[in-house]
């Protein structure tokens, strides 16, 4: 394996589910479908108009935001949503620190702005806080914080500690090229 070759290698692969998302999406559509069956069968236009909408926003929905998968390698942190049309990445040079967090209940999921920042989530309270170079706060909820925070530990060559923060690690840049999203 080449020296460049393993600079792509994936460190953390994890997809989180969103199986409360799933519950929520097949009720609502069995409700939706009822409805619109009643109202195909009644002859019913604005019944009709109403369920068939309501169905394909759900469903562009669940596809969207049905899995949240976070990627580490050794240049990259990368999320994406469901199939992978919402997706974000943050090079792990600029990644100052990091720590584990507990989102509150109301804080909810998707994609929003909180008080401890962006919020990146699909199911669960527990995340993975990160903090940008610029001091931007990101938070990406996870069901495997233990193995997210693992793979931000396993620093490339050339980290070093930052004395301003003790415990964190800061991280210069590897290699200029991000390339593609899923390597």
């Amino acid at each position: 394996m080449s020296s460049d070759a393993s600079l792509r290698q994936v460190r953390y692969r994890h997809t989180q589910r969103a199986d409360l998302l799933l519950l929520i999406f097949g009720g609502t559509v069995a409700i939706t479908l009822i409805v619109g069956s009643a109202a195909f069968a009644g002859r019913d236009p604005i019944a009709l108009a109403i369920a068939t909408p309501v169905l394909a926003v759900l469903a562009v929905v669940f596809v969207l935001f049905s899995s949240l998968t976070v990627v580490v390698d050794h240049e990259v942190l990368r999320i994406a949503f469901g199939l992978g049309l919402v997706r974000y990445a943050w090079p792990l040079d600029r990644v100052r620190a990091w720590q584990v967090v507990r989102n509150p209940w109301w804080y909810g999921w998707g994609i929003h702005l909180t008080p401890g920042g962006w919020l990146y989530n699909v199911s669960g309270s527990e995340a993975v806080e990160i903090v940008i170079s610029d001091g931007r706060r990101r938070r990406i909820g996870t069901d495997d914080p233990a193995g997210f925070m693992a793979a931000l530990e396993a620093a490339p060559p050339g980290d070093v500690i930052d004395p301003g923060e003790p415990g964190h690690r800061r991280r210069r840049r590897y290699r200029s090229a991000l390339g593609r999203f899923w390597r």
